[in-house]
């Protein structure tokens, strides 16, 4: 339980207090009293002690301030309620009092005004702190104590937490033990990087000599696993000192990173933006699933009105009382499709890789997202799910099935594939200048021939493009919980833009995971919306497509299939696992250099995938061998 922290005064009861005549009347006296509560002006309105002294109103007004301490800055109203009951000089009439407390907390009660009739100056009002809640005396102070929830998980596929409690190890180092500092750092960064860890130490030794000698400065903090790895060099390092404890962390630092995001204190932004509801050290959701459903993951706080009561005049500690709880509302997990052994693989496939690289993974069966992966690291930005780039020679797998069900080709016809096609005059041209001659289509598509579908790109024509697309679910309305791009196909409204969207280039753009669905449509016969977030389940999820025309889906994964037996993606053909189908591809994605990304997209058994590494170069250079990991580490 945390201190809730009160600023400004502005307590109704917190006006000027003058002693003085009342209305006539005990009602009449309690109605003056409630008016100048609710208008901060008890001007009107007389007070006597419970032991029938006159009281100044500056004196109650000492006497509130300090008893309701952290009250005030809460709303309150008070209404009468019931009659009054008199008996000669002494009246009582039950109020109501109704406060609105932080995180839109209400606490209600009933309480009881005591009057008195004094001589001439009529009816006047006994001060007591009673009056403002029964449990309530001299001396008394009124505390907010605010109740954390219990933050939910995000659950996997198995439903299972992702996040839990794992062992960490804190390497750190106590000033008065360090022997040469600049080794010591030296020594540390050396052994750190054989775990993949860089730390900044540049502020280390202004931190070390700004410490205590005996104190303990950290400087990482290590998964258990990793510390094991590297504990016979660190431990024997001078000035070295380690201390062990537990942490809410996924299975790997990378761990589907950018769309889990994290958990962490609330910075000034989250407290500023939410004052009512959070406070400097909670818990606060920041990227990815953890900050979009922060609000159900962390639940409701509760808070508690505790009365801090002196417990003797020699001791002056306060005992704390409470009078009043809201208890919190334990926040509720989120339940994904991810499956941990697929989205290990998935990191692992693309851990060497030093430029961002993304890697989804899709169920052909029901459309599942099993792993949803970035690199480096895990990356900060989810490129995986909502990036928008061009697809390159993948795509020529939605223009493909568009040509072979338009009857415009098929897979055995002869398409020639020249070293160059000019289109209105520009001209295209094939990777490595390659020329295939006269070959029939399905080695165009195998050994990803631009040429070849430049020539057939009239016959596809744009509507024919967006209706291949279209039926494999690229640019449709989607709804899986989280942020995604479905991508967007050229309007192709030029020949010379039609030329180049058939094979991918152009205004065409895609994500990763627009790219896995397509594929997994293609497997599966059907475009089926991938979904991610289960519960809670997300609105407006996309319809399945139509069924896909089997006379043109059936040549077109036997040509995918070709693909890795004899095309662009031959290092997959003895990948375990069972067969894979896909295709390559490389994308140019401006004008002013020639740096490309590397595509591969494809399916193996009931799971579909596309991994895209930008500026890796041709799609059998960077991607190929991504894909070649992944599989490897699943058949394990």
């Amino acid at each position: 339980m945390r201190r809730f922290a009160a600023t400004a005064a502005t307590l109704a009861l917190a006006g000027a207090l003058l002693a003085g005549c009342t209305g006539d009347g005990p009602d009449g006296a309690l109605d003056d009293f409630l008016a100048g509560w609710r208008a901060n002006d008890l001007s009107k309105v007389g007070f006597v002690s419970a032991a029938g002294g006159k009281l100044a109103s500056a004196d109650v007004q000492a006497q509130l301030k300090e008893l309701t301490g952290e009250l005030v800055n809460a709303k309150m109203t008070v209404t009468k309620t019931g009659e009054p009951k008199t008996t000669g000089d002494d009246a009582t009439h039950p109020i109501k009092l109704e406060w609105k407390l932080p995180g839109d907390v209400t606490w209600s009660y009933d309480s009881t005004v005591r009057l008195t009739k004094r001589n001439t100056d009529g009816w006047s009002v006994i001060w007591e702190p009673a009056l403002v809640q029964s449990d309530l005396v001299a001396g008394d102070k009124v505390r907010l104590v605010r109740v954390p929830a219990t933050r939910a998980s995000v659950l996997d596929a198995a439903g299972q937490p992702i996040v839990t409690a794992r062992e960490v190890v804190t390497i750190g180092v106590v000033p008065q033990n360090i022997t040469d500092l600049a080794k010591l750092q030296k020594d540390l960064t050396t052994a750190l990087a054989r775990v993949g860890v860089t730390v900044d130490m540049a502020d280390l030794a202004t931190r070390v000599k700004a410490s205590d000698p005996g104190a303990f400065v950290d400087v990482v903090t290590l998964r258990r696993p990793d510390y094991l790895k590297i504990r016979n060099e660190v431990r024997p390092l001078k000035g070295t000192q380690f201390q062990e404890a537990k942490r809410d962390l996924a299975p790997t630092r990378a761990f589907a990173r950018a769309l889990l995001g994290t958990a962490d204190q609330a910075t000034r932004d989250d407290i500023d933006e939410n004052p009512q509801k959070i406070v400097q050290g909670d818990v606060v959701g920041h990227g990815g699933l953890q900050e979009k459903y922060d609000a159900t993951l962390r639940g409701t706080t509760g808070l508690s009105v505790v009365v801090s009561r002196p417990t003797s005049e020699s001791d002056d500690t306060p005992k704390d009382t409470e009078i009043f709880t809201a208890k919190p509302v334990a926040g509720k997990p989120i339940k994904t499709t991810i499956d941990v052994k697929t989205q290990l693989a998935a990191d692992q496939a693309l851990a060497s890789i030093k430029q961002p690289s993304s890697l989804v993974a899709v169920k052909i069966s029901d459309g599942a997202v099993l792993a949803v992966a970035n690199g480096p690291d895990g990356g900060t930005v989810d490129t995986a799910l909502t990036g928008q780039v061009p697809p390159g020679s993948t795509f020529k797998a939605v223009s493909a099935y568009g040509l072979l069900q338009r009857k415009a080709v098929t897979a055995n016809a002869t398409v020639a594939c020249p070293a160059k096609a000019t289109v209105a005059g520009r001209e295209f041209k094939n990777a490595d200048g390659e020329v295939l001659g006269n070959v029939p289509f399905h080695v165009d598509f195998a050994k990803s021939c631009n040429t070849a579908f430049v020539a057939l790109a009239p016959k596809l024509g744009a509507d024919g493009l967006q209706k291949a697309a279209t039926d494999l679910g690229l640019g449709g309305k989607w709804d899986l919980g989280v942020e995604t791009f479905s991508g967007k196909v050229s309007p192709a409204a030029t020949p010379t833009e039609l030329a180049a969207a058939t094979f991918g280039q152009g205004a065409t753009a895609v994500s990763p995971l627009a790219m896995a669905s397509a594929t997994a449509a293609i497997a599966r016969g059907q475009f089926k919306q991938p979904k991610l977030v289960l519960d809670p389940a997300p609105a407006a999820p996309a319809a399945d497509g139509p069924k896909l025309d089997e006379a043109a889906v059936t040549p077109l994964r036997q040509m995918m299939r070709e693909v890795v037996t004899a095309g662009t993606g031959t290092a997959l053909k003895s990948t375990p696992g069972g067969p894979v189908h896909g295709k390559t591809g490389t994308a140019e994605f401006s004008e002013e250099t020639e740096d490309t990304h590397s595509w591969f997209i494809g399916y193996q058994g009931d799971i579909a995938f596309a991994v895209m590494v930008q500026k890796g170069g041709a799609g059998s250079e960077a991607a190929v061998p991504a894909v070649d990991r992944f599989l490897r580490a699943l058949a394990k």
